[in-house]
């Protein structure tokens, strides 16, 4: 999303990526289209994951590694780069980082869309995405190898507040002048285009008199307060009006990571359990990024279920607040998300802390559900736009920018007081 705003801060990007065909999961060719026809990419191969799963080794970061390493090694020795930007959740790329900045004496920033290492589930005793040996695999190698992708890294950013905190805590030589808090920005020209593109949502059908309410994003256990909180609120009020939810469906979509027929429900049962089962329908599988946006843009309201664990932060906040549909989050009090969303007076919110339980929370999701029921067709919020402008993709390309600016300025003046002998 940065990229079409960077030359305008003065940063020319190089991509360096997986070719699509490598990466496992849901490909969306129009994505690919969204990026300037001006800014060169590299695309490097994998080990195809037909052999490599023999041996128990599906993990891109794996099977790319040896071709990121290679091909980032011959671009930076045949031309002049000044910054090295790992923006990735394959964190295994991130230990590319201080290598390059030893050989080429190029300064490295890291940027944590999710917690790389994390004792998250082993203290809440869920399941993992994934399963427990998968995910304990990845946390084996996390332990041995975010220590080294720290170790040299100019500078450091992250999506959530926790984070910083945490790896302070983890690597007391990392001062707090050096992380920087900034998440995705909202894709604003996405959805300018997106009538353009003549996309077909396959969630349901917007024109067959039901009123659907969306969720797009990742499901869990972490997440099962909130979704307590919202069925059961459901079950009480349609026990009382049964007539007003004979036209609802809630529709939660690409809630699982799995790619196959591995992919577990974890919403479905929950709604079984608390009565509602016959208005929930669960899409475990991912869907393109733009026929995402379509399905929101189609919705008649839009949900967000928020995990348990303070520190997630929603980066699909965004795009649900440009798509200007009714909106209604369910989060932990702490999260950046509450906070942004009362900001632009987008939709509402009810908050929660760990330990809460869902029948204390009628009296307050209630009202919500009632307004949700009571907006007309076509309703969009009175949403504050001039409050949404800071976390649009443009600012927060302006405010990346001034991190690589102050880090090459950093590095500068680093060289001339240490100059090689």
């Amino acid at each position: 999303m940065s990229l079409p705003f960077l030359e305008k801060f003065g940063w020319e990007p190089h991509i360096l990526t997986v070719r699509p065909e490598s990466v496992q999961g849901v490909q969306d060719s129009i994505l690919a289209k969204t990026i300037p026809k001006h800014i060169p990419v590299t695309y490097t191969s994998a080990l195809p994951v037909e052999q490599t799963k023999l041996i128990g080794m599906g993990s891109l970061g794996l099977r790319c590694f040896p071709y990121l390493l290679t091909a980032g090694d011959r671009l930076l020795s045949q031309q002049k780069f000044d910054l090295i930007y790992f923006s990735t959740t394959v964190f295994i790329s991130m230990v590319l980082g201080p290598r390059w900045h030893r050989y080429f004496s190029i300064p490295y920033i890291l940027d944590f869309q999710d917690p790389w290492l994390s004792n998250y589930y082993k203290q809440s005793r869920e399941i993992p995405p994934g399963g427990r040996f998968k995910y304990g695999f990845s946390q084996l190698q996390a332990k041995f190898l975010e220590p080294r992708a720290i170790s040299k890294v100019s500078y450091v950013i992250s999506v959530s507040p926790k984070y910083p905190e945490i790896l302070q805590r983890r690597y007391p030589h990392l001062k707090p002048e050096k992380f920087t808090i900034l998440p995705f920005g909202a894709p604003e020209t996405d959805f300018e285009q997106l009538p353009s593109l003549n996309i077909q949502q396959k969630v349901f059908n917007p024109d067959d008199g039901k009123r659907h309410w969306v969720y797009i994003g990742r499901g869990g256990s972490d997440m099962a307060l909130a979704l307590r909180i919202l069925f059961l609120a459901i079950q009480s009020e349609r026990c009382k009006n049964p007539h007003l939810w004979q036209a609802v469906k809630l529709h939660f979509v690409g809630t699982s990571y799995a790619l196959d027929h591995r992919a577990v429900k974890t919403v479905e049962p929950i709604a079984q359990e608390l009565g509602v089962a016959d208005l929930v329908e669960e899409h475990p599988h991912r869907i393109p990024y733009f026929e995402a946006l379509q399905t929101l843009v189609d919705s008649d309201a839009i949900l967000l279920i928020g995990s348990d664990d303070s520190s997630y932060t929603a980066s699909k906040l965004y795009p649900c607040i440009l798509a200007k549909k009714p909106l209604l989050a369910i989060f932990h009090e702490q999260s950046s998300v509450v906070e942004i969303l009362n900001q632009c007076r987008a939709g509402r919110s009810v908050t929660f802390k760990q330990g809460d339980r869902p029948q204390d929370f009628l009296a307050k999701v209630v009202p919500d559900l009632q307004w949700l029921l009571s907006t007309p067709k076509g309703y969009q919020p009175d949403t504050n736009w001039q409050a949404f402008q800071p976390y649009t993709a443009k600012e927060m390309t302006r405010k990346q920018c001034a991190v690589f600016d102050q880090v090459l300025t950093t590095a500068s003046q680093d060289r001339l007081l240490c100059p090689k002998i």
